[in-house]
């Protein structure tokens, strides 16, 4: 006999998590531009980036230490406004190009609009892509170590190439993990935001050079 009433409890939860992640992602992006937009106002560099980096990274633990409590979402906040505001000397070059504004809103609204498709495919289809899982790592470890080759040993063209790889891998990622939260593995929203905002904004990173690149 199929227990009718735990298979929509179960619904419920998820989609609840979905709801609470979809919020939240909503609210830490929206706190991300508005420290970015500081960030480009009192850029820092060198030893500030850095301690920025460091304490973002301790941001970002404490954070999954604390995410089944509300002082989670706190630190949630606390980390993606710095990520925002390690973001302002990036902005200002970008925006410092022959039509950086335009750059700039290109890259935000390819990124938006490749988040909302891919979540809603995942959404409509139900399709369960835990498989990607160990191919999206393989393939972060491999772009991690391609990028710090080429920062000694530049090729021409490597960056734009790049890109194009981080906008699969991070769109693959987003696949993954809005599969996660649809089919119960994911159960804690504070995580699945970060898992989300992480994606989006290395995708938006990555679309900034390849607009970047098209027009050079």
């Amino acid at each position: 006999m199929i227990n009718t009433s735990y298979d929509a409890a179960m619904l419920d939860t998820r989609t609840t998590v979905l709801q609470n992640t979809y919020r939240l992602l909503s609210m830490t992006l929206i706190w991300s531009a508005l420290t970015a937009y500081l960030g480009m106002m009192f850029p820092v560099g060198g030893w500030g980036m850095l301690g920025i980096m460091v304490l973002s990274i301790g941001l970002l633990f404490a954070t999954r230490a604390y995410s089944n409590s509300g002082v989670g979402v706190l630190l949630i906040f606390g980390f993606t406004g710095l990520m925002g505001f390690s973001l302002g000397p990036t902005m200002n070059h970008y925006l410092s190009l022959p039509n950086g504004s335009e750059i700039v809103g290109t890259a935000l609204l390819a990124t938006g609009a490749a988040f909302l498709g891919l979540s809603a495919y995942v959404q409509v289809t139900k399709k369960d892509f835990a498989f990607l899982g160990g191919f999206l790592m393989i393939g972060l470890v491999g772009l991690v170590v391609v990028s710090l080759v080429g920062m000694f040993f530049p090729v021409p063209g490597m960056s734009l190439a790049l890109a194009y790889v981080s906008v699969l891998i991070f769109g693959g990622y987003i696949l993954y993990d809005t599969s996660d939260i649809i089919s119960g593995r994911q159960t804690n929203y504070i995580m699945a935001t970060i898992s989300l905002y992480l994606d989006i904004l290395n995708m938006f990173l990555a679309i900034l050079r390849i607009v970047t690149g098209s027009r050079d």
